[in-house]
């Protein structure tokens, strides 16, 4: 089975070198580590002897996440022990929340008969993930969350709201993060804290809602609870199973934990269905609208920094979430004339690397922009002391508008569902003046790009 791989959307950059373009996704295959489930064999459905069919010692295996019809949730350990014994997989996740389902290794011989189970709904392929990246940060600046409700930057006040950061996880001692609680879901779920050994996680979490005290920067939702769901290894590589875990958890404790957003900084090849991944058997797009749809989470994704339409790039091609484009800013305000730290480039202009998608498409209903450039945020402590750094790329923009979304959840936006925080953070954005805009957005377009209007931070 191949897989295809993703990427968290960061680009990283010595001083004053200009940007490399983002790595090509890549093609792989998965890599084989099971863990074998017990469950019990209560309430096997009718149906033929429960063995699988003989294969040879060599047969091809494949990692699949199997979706399971929604009437199997009570039943849901004895089938998945059904299903190993009769199609010779070996379980690894169970989920009940965010859907019913498993992940598994599997017999490639053994697929078409499991998708045509009864108790099945979809299985996908369990796709390959790799990382795509008190001073106030220029990036919060320039969205104008110093004009927020909670002033960033004035040193006082906290947002009262919940983001879970899937990622690489979050330094859960870090001294300017409120880490409020989070899962791993890696190795053993559960068995280790959600601990960031990346640095990714950390730095997308400080520019959501580093705390606004006299310590290292502050972020767009100042002191926002923060959960570190870890779905992304040291090399920032994970499975659509991981990711699924991340989802499923999310779901579990969105309403006990107070959870509004999810950050997702990653993204690769794929495309929109229209179906919630039912046709083309995407099970993080089927995860993602469940969470949505159920949960009412507001999901907000990166773009991707290929610099194409992201209508190839999923999450960001789902309609179900708040797709989010990079612009460049040096100096944290409107009209260019800055100098950026980290490369050379124009001030208040789209970045040449972040994905985008084209006017009059049903892409531009769901896409924003933030900046994305030479973004000043937490960093991974590892014994140098430096709690801060600079990365770029859309990783980078995205947490600008996840803190948004979690402004805007603690004020005007209370009570709305995911689609209507999308429609009114989009809407504010529109109405900001033309100056408040960059080269590249929809009131000055480059070509048949869409950016999408600059979140406004300012306004909640």
């Amino acid at each position: 089975m191949s897989g295809r791989a993703f990427r968290a959307a960061t680009i990283e950059q010595e001083s004053d070198m200009a940007f490399e373009k983002w790595a090509r996704w890549l093609p792989g295959r998965v890599a084989v580590a099971t863990a074998v489930l017990a469950g019990a064999l209560a309430g096997l459905p009718a149906g033929g002897p429960v063995t699988a069919e003989p294969t040879g010692t060599q047969q091809a295996m494949g990692r699949y996440v199997v979706v399971l019809r929604d009437s199997t949730r009570a039943r849901v350990d004895s089938i998945v022990e059904e299903h190993r014994r009769r199609y010779g997989g070996e379980p690894e996740f169970v989920y009940r929340h965010a859907f019913t389902g498993y992940s598994a290794l599997l017999p490639e011989s053994q697929v078409a008969r499991l998708r045509a189970d009864p108790s099945v709904m979809m299985v996908g392929d369990d796709r390959s993930v790799q990382a795509a990246a008190q001073v106030l940060p220029t990036g919060v600046d320039r969205v104008e969350a110093d004009q927020s409700s909670t002033q960033a930057g004035n040193g006082t006040g906290s947002v009262d709201a919940g983001v879970a950061v899937l990622d690489t996880g979050i330094d859960m001692t870090h001294p300017d993060l409120n880490v409020a609680g989070g899962f791993n879901c890696l190795g053993q779920p559960g068995n280790q804290p959600p601990q960031d050994d990346n640095g990714h996680g950390t730095h997308v979490a400080g520019t959501v809602g580093a705390e606004d005290n006299d310590v290292d920067v502050v972020g767009t939702a100042p002191g926002a609870r923060l959960y570190a769901i870890k779905v992304l290894n040291a090399g920032g590589r994970g499975r659509f199973s991981h990711f699924a875990c991340g989802l499923d958890w999310v779901a579990e404790h969105a309403q006990s934990e107070g959870i509004d957003v999810i950050n997702m900084s990653l993204g690769g090849r794929g495309s929109d269905d229209g179906n919630c991944g039912l046709t083309n058997n995407d099970v993080m797009h089927f995860a993602i609208c469940r969470v949505v749809n159920q949960a009412g989470v507001t999901v907000v994704v990166a773009a991707g920094n290929e610099g194409r339409d992201l209508a190839q790039a999923v999450p960001a091609a789902y309609d179900e979430v708040l797709a989010v484009t990079a612009m460049q800013d040096a100096n944290g305000q409107p009209g260019g004339g800055g100098t950026f730290s980290c490369f050379t480039g124009t001030d208040d202009r789209y970045a040449s690397f972040s994905n985008f998608t084209t006017i009059g498409s049903a892409d531009a209903g769901h896409t924003i922009a933030a900046p994305g450039v030479c973004i000043l945020s937490t960093r991974l402590v590892r014994g140098s002391g430096d709690t801060t750094t600079v990365l770029s790329g859309t990783s980078m923009a995205s947490p600008h508008v996840a803190g948004t979304a979690a402004l805007c959840l603690a004020g005007p936006c209370a009570g709305m569902t995911p689609a209507q925080v999308i429609s009114k953070l989009r809407a504010d954005a529109a109405a900001q003046p033309a100056s408040y805009g960059f080269t590249g957005d929809p009131n000055s377009p480059v070509g048949n790009r869409f950016y999408g209007h600059l979140v406004h931070a300012g306004g909640y």
